[in-house]
Formats: C-alpha cells, structure tokens, sequence
C-alpha cells in the first residue's frame, strides 16, 4: 500500500470513535480489576520495605516506563516518602553516585530483560540495595533478583497492534498509586503536611491560607435583632449573600438565612414586621479567623452551607463578627 493510499484510509473520519474508546477504556479497567484481585503478601512486603527504607526511594526504568517512573516518584515526594527518578542509561555512566546504601530501588520493566536496567542490578547488588521489581512475569531476571517482585502482567496491550505500551503503563502507574495510598495510610499523612510540599499555586495557597487571608470583612450584612424582618430582607439583598448576621454591640446573637425567611413566611405570612429575634438561628456555625481554610470547607460540607461566619481570634473575641467566608465561589472564581 502506497503512502498515499495509507493517507487517504486515514483520513476517513466520518464514523464514531466513541465505541473505540469505550472499548478501549472497558479493556484497560478489566485489567486493572485483574492485577488487583491477584495481589498478594508481596504487596505488603513492598510497602514495608519502602517503609523502613533509611534513604531514599529510587525509581527506575526505560522509555515508557521510566515517564511512569518519574510519575511514581513524584508522587511518593509529594506525599511523605522522599523520592526521585534515575535514568537507567544515565546511572551506567555516572549517575550511580547519586544512589547510597540507605536508598530502596524500584526498578521497572515490563519484559523483565530491558539491557538498561538488568545492568545495573550487579552494582546495586554490590552496594546492598534493596530492589522492588515492577515486572510484567516473575521469571524474568529482573523478577528473579528484585527482593520483592510485584507482577503487572496484562493478557493484551489496548493498543489495535498490541505493541506501544498501554495498558502495561496504566498498569504500572495504578499499581504505583496503589503503593503511593498505602504509605500515605501508613504514615497518617495529613492535608497539612501535604501543603507543605506544595506552596505554589491555587492547591497551596488553599491548604495554607487562613481564614483571616481570605474572608470578606467589608459591607458585612449586619443588623441589630430588633430591626423588623423587612429590613432584615433589604440588608441581605444589599449584601447578595442570602444572609444577614444579628449582632448587638459589635456580638454576635445569631443568624437569617433564605431559608429561615421561606420557613417563616409559610408559618407566618406577616412577619416582614416582626422582629428580626423572632426568627433568627441563634448560635450559628462560626469560625476563628486564624483558622485553615481546609477546615472551614470541612465545616461548609458538614453542615451544608455556603458562608460562615468569622469571629475574633483573641480570648474575648470569640463572638464579635470580623468577617465572612465564602469558600466554594472563591475556588470557582
């Protein structure tokens, strides 16, 4: 078949590629189930030697495996486990210096028998490393000398030619997420110390903001609690939040919501002139201003709202309103 005619196939794009990618999601997710109802105590062996590893976690492998690699890394680094990737074509050459005797080894090759990475298994075997082998058959010489041998073995890459590594490199990744979950379990890594790897951008400025740094505290719909309800109604339009906060002498007495108002006008359709008292929520959920952000959203969820109110964070201050949070526009803005 000419170039031509191999272009001209090619190009024939009228039909649906929907069934092709349903397919080949169904295929990859069948997979998925099967490595993970194979696994085994090597699994758990793998996790306690990454556990107990002194050093550094290095991961390895070529091509395909080695962008997979780098992913495996990342991960672990940003969750606890300090880890990074090494070239196995670089280490040959040089790179072995940056490997200690502390440092765990996770090599990766799907055959088992990349030249790259079987070469370097007599040096780290001389320098006492411990070696994970993500393999895709155990007998293989990397899943013969690896300490642990963890099998990702696929009936058929998705890929129509089964050659470009697909479903093997999915395999590969979820089986790293997997490991990557365990230690974060195992470790009791918190959201907190999570922020600490990830300063930059909105994920970082979210996990470590405090309240203080991201509520309103100007045209604050505030009113005493015995301004009539309509006024109440007028405050909350003014103040587009669908609330007003009743305070008196700068403390905080409760809180109107829409829904307080919908409640009461159906109990009570004159009460746009009664008092405001009459229908507030007393003791409203609040939050310090030097709280985390991360736990004001833990609050919103819970109690299923969309603003809370920020008081004072000084002995004293615990019910004077300062500000108010609103946490799910902020994130969409």
């Amino acid at each position: 078949m000419s170039l031509t005619q191999r272009s001209s196939r090619s190009n024939d794009h009228s039909a649906s590629f929907i069934p092709t990618a349903v397919e080949s999601l169904t295929i990859q997710s069948t997979a998925l189930s099967t490595i993970a109802n194979r696994l085994g105590s090597e699994f758990d062996d793998a996790v306690r030697l990454i556990l107990g590893c002194k050093g550094r976690v290095i991961i390895s492998g070529m091509g395909k495996s080695g962008i997979v690699g780098k992913k495996i890394a990342a991960t672990f680094a940003s969750t606890g486990t300090p880890s990074f990737y090494v070239h196995p074509g670089e280490a040959i050459h040089g790179d072995l210096g940056m490997i200690t005797a502390d440092d765990l080894i996770v090599m990766i090759s799907y055959s088992g028998e990349t030249e790259e990475v079987v070469k370097l298994m007599p040096s780290l075997k001389y320098f006492g490393n411990k070696i994970i082998g993500m393999v895709g058959a155990e007998n293989t010489t990397l899943g013969k000398q690896a300490d642990v041998t963890l099998r990702v073995d696929i009936e058929r890459e998705v890929c129509p030619n089964n050659l470009a590594p697909t479903t093997s490199a999915l395999a590969i990744m979820a089986l790293g997420d997997a490991l990557a979950v365990c230690l974060i379990r195992a470790r009791d890594f918190k959201p907190s110390d999570f922020a600490q790897f990830h300063p930059g951008g909105m994920l970082g400025r979210r996990l470590l903001s405090r309240v203080a740094d991201t509520m309103i505290t100007e045209n604050l719909p505030l009113i005493g609690p015995e301004e009539s309800v309509r006024e109440a109604i007028f405050c909350m339009t003014s103040g587009r939040l669908g609330l007003a906060i009743i305070i008196d002498n700068d403390r905080l007495l409760g809180i109107l919501t829409d829904g307080d108002l919908r409640r009461a006008l159906i109990m009570d359709p004159t009460m746009l002139d009664k008092r405001v008292r009459d229908f507030m929520t007393p003791v409203p959920v609040t939050i310090s201003a030097d709280a985390m952000v991360t736990d004001a959203e833990v609050l919103m969820r819970k109690y299923k709202i969309r603003a809370l109110i920020v008081t004072g964070a000084r002995e004293g201050e615990e019910d004077q309103v300062c500000g108010l949070l609103e946490i799910f526009a902020n994130h969409q803005k």
